[in-house]
């Protein structure tokens, strides 16, 4: 077990708040160009006369956030998180300002795979500094303006797109984050953790890089593309293509003197277990979003716009579980037991929703109840495992792996979450029936959780609860 120590107590006050101030700017900005285009998609296909292609836009961008992630993650390790989190931001700012000018699809695509790579540096470097910077007291403490800026961005994603588009047109979505990246690289100017001590010089593990690229990439493929996940032959050249460098990537790791996933980090037990327990959740929660709609519609009978409010229930349920987290764990602060409250409030709230569209004729007030406790309480799980397992990390990890252990965490949970994805929709795919398949796709994802549970982190795995 190792805990790292933190370097806030050395950081002048303004100093400090002005860093965190900017690793949730530049978070908010990473997770709102996730979704604040898919409003805009249409506008975007008019103007690029791209038609249906226009989708890659958001799975290029998926694609590259994903891989990128423990590259970052090591190279913060290796650099220092102040001169990775400055290269993320330069290199979404670059991608934003490709973005509003491209003048074809292509180059719109092109532009999104490096606004992507600096997205996913933002993420996971704001992840790992934030460990370095702050007590577990403090993180826990800090935690509701964490997700305050996930729901933030979740929520106002496809309005402000949409507004946007309609508005200024769609080049302005991209064209607003370049004074947010000059304020943000601003306040990140000092405070943020510099460059470590220096170590013996290895090269950076480039082998390894491109294979957790190939593997991340095929794997979010599958997620991204429903015509690639429902061919057989595609699908199944992809997974074998995915395989082969999954067992070519864990050999190199093995034996790379800097290796971009140490294989360290799954030596450690707790640590282990919490990737473990992360991706799992990934492949239930992320990669379900697509279906609760459906469930919810089958179930209830409500019209789109009445979904669409049901499904506020999953963000409620978010919020309502961090803030409590957030509070109470003050008191509790061994994340352990958070951890799995999380994951069977997960297992409670998917078998719910994979009763909905067997109770079509049911009573209206007997679906709708079902559907908004399911949802609340699969979007609590979301929200409380996504904190307790990266407190859990950041308290095991070593601090010259403190990246790469976050990068890890949030690569296996994004990778679960595409996996999920294209395997739900095989699922949905192979079913006798719509109603058959969505039961089947929600009671797979509520197996997967209590896998997840099963697998999960025990109290003696976290370093606070030894005191």
């Amino acid at each position: 077990m190792h805990t790292s120590s933190p370097v806030g107590a050395a950081v002048p006050s303004r100093a400090a708040r002005a860093a965190f101030t900017a690793l949730l700017a530049g978070m908010f900005m990473a997770q709102l160009d996730g979704n604040v285009v898919v409003a805009a998609l249409p506008a975007m296909a008019a103007d690029l006369r791209s038609g249906g292609a226009i989708a890659a836009v958001t799975a290029v961008y998926l694609l590259t956030v994903t891989v990128s992630t423990p590259v970052h993650g090591k190279l913060g390790d290796l650099l220092g998180r102040r001169a990775v989190f400055h290269g993320a931001l330069l290199a979404f700012a670059a991608g934003s300002l490709a973005c509003a000018l491209a003048p074809s699809l292509p180059a719109l695509i092109a532009a999104r795979a490096v606004q992507g790579i600096g997205g996913g540096g933002l993420v996971v470097t704001a992840i790992s500094a934030l460990a370095q910077m702050f007590t577990r007291e403090e993180l826990i403490r800090r935690q509701g303006h964490l997700i305050g800026v996930m729901a933030l961005s979740s929520l106002t994603g496809p309005p402000l797109g949409g507004l946007l588009a309609a508005g200024p047109g769609w080049r302005w979505i991209f064209t607003v984050n370049l004074p947010l990246c000059a304020a943000t690289a601003l306040l990140a100017s000092r405070g943020l953790p510099g460059r470590p001590p220096e170590r013996t010089r290895t090269p950076f593990d480039v082998r390894g890089a491109l294979l957790v690229a190939a593997v991340g990439g095929g794997t979010v493929a599958l997620g991204a593309s429903e015509p690639l996940a429902r061919s057989p032959l595609g699908a199944g050249a992809v997974v074998a293509a995915v395989t082969v460098c999954a067992v070519l990537f864990v050999r190199t790791e093995r034996r790379a003197a800097e290796p971009l996933i140490s294989p360290s980090l799954f030596a450690d037990r707790g640590m282990a277990r919490g990737i473990t327990s992360t991706g799992l959740a990934g492949v239930a929660l992320f990669g379900t979003f697509a279906f609760v709609p459906m469930a919810v519609q089958q179930g209830t009978g409500a019209d789109d716009g009445r979904t669409g409010l049901l499904l506020l229930a999953l963000t409620g349920g978010q919020l309502a579980a961090t803030s409590a987290f957030s509070v109470l764990a003050r008191r509790r602060p061994a994340v352990t037991g958070w951890g799995r409250l999380a994951l069977a409030m997960g297992v409670a709230g998917t078998a719910a929703l994979a009763l909905l569209p067997a109770l079509s004729q049911a009573p209206r007030p007997l679906s709708v109840s079902l559907a908004v406790l399911g949802m609340a309480l699969a979007g609590g799980a979301l929200g409380l495992s996504m904190q307790a397992y990266t407190l859990l990390a950041q308290g095991r990890a070593r601090p010259e792996q403190i990246g790469a252990a976050m990068g890890t965490l949030t690569f296996a949970r994004q990778l679960g979450g595409s996996l999920g994805t294209a395997a739900f929709g095989w699922l949905l795919l192979v079913a006798p029936g719509t109603r058959v398949g969505l039961t089947l796709v929600l009671a797979t994802a509520a197996l997967c959780l209590l896998a997840a549970l099963l697998v999960s982190p025990r109290a003696g795995d976290d370093p606070e609860s030894r005191g």
